[in-house]
């Protein structure tokens, strides 16, 4: 039998592994839970990060070594703090990301 809190930690970690997909679907299942919404704004918040990281390096991109030595810095800093927020998703702790959590206390919904 599960219990209440697996649930939570179910939602917490869809919404930190499906980022965009997974806050959307946080916030319209368990908008009022403290814990998944935590999670759900940290892992809105790596999705705007991706973003911004995609971008830089479309621009970086046309500098030939350091353009590419830069972005793939972005791209590994990026997918080191999903796992981070996946792990810290699943703890049953409210933890923040790092670099990350900061942003996502400022979310107010």
């Amino acid at each position: 039998m599960a219990k209440k809190g697996d649930d939570n930690k179910l939602f917490a970690f869809l919404a930190v592994f499906l980022t965009i997909i997974g806050f959307i679907i946080a916030f319209a299942v368990k908008k009022n839970d403290k814990y998944v919404m935590h999670y759900a704004k940290q892992g809105l918040v790596l999705f705007i990060a991706w973003i911004i990281a995609w971008v830089a390096a479309m621009i970086l991109a046309w500098i030939p070594v350091l353009g590419w030595v830069v972005m793939m810095a972005l791209y590994l800093g990026i997918l080191l703090l999903w796992i981070i927020g996946i792990i810290y998703s699943l703890s049953g702790e409210m933890k923040e990301i790092p670099l990350i959590g900061q942003y996502a206390r400022m979310i107010k919904l």
